[in-house]
């Protein structure tokens, strides 16, 4: 069953990100959306954690959060849309907030 992962906090200052990636499946999503799209620092430990993820995972970042902390997403990671946003939540079995 494939879960799609949502997180909005920074990775600094709290441990979501670690559990998100030790429970992440192989074919699992990540949507990074708010503060946590400062996991794709680069050269942050976040971001080497981040390329550890299986090759059939998708890595996901909300291009307005992006835009709005001027951070630019690499090649590894698909910047979305609201509308896809919501359609990834249904290509998922099922979605886990990190709240």
């Amino acid at each position: 069953m494939t879960t799609l992962h949502l997180l909005s906090h920074s990775p600094y200052g709290n441990d979501r990100l670690t559990s998100c990636l030790r429970l992440f499946g192989a074919e699992d999503g990540l949507l990074l959306s708010g503060d946590a799209v400062y996991a794709l620092q680069p050269a942050s430990a976040a971001r080497k954690a981040l390329a550890s993820l299986p090759s059939g995972a998708g890595l996901y970042a909300l291009a307005e959060d992006l835009q709005a902390r001027n951070i630019q997403a690499d090649d590894a990671v698909t910047a979305v849309d609201y509308s896809t946003f919501v359609a990834l939540t249904l290509r998922y079995d099922k979605v886990n907030s990190w709240l």
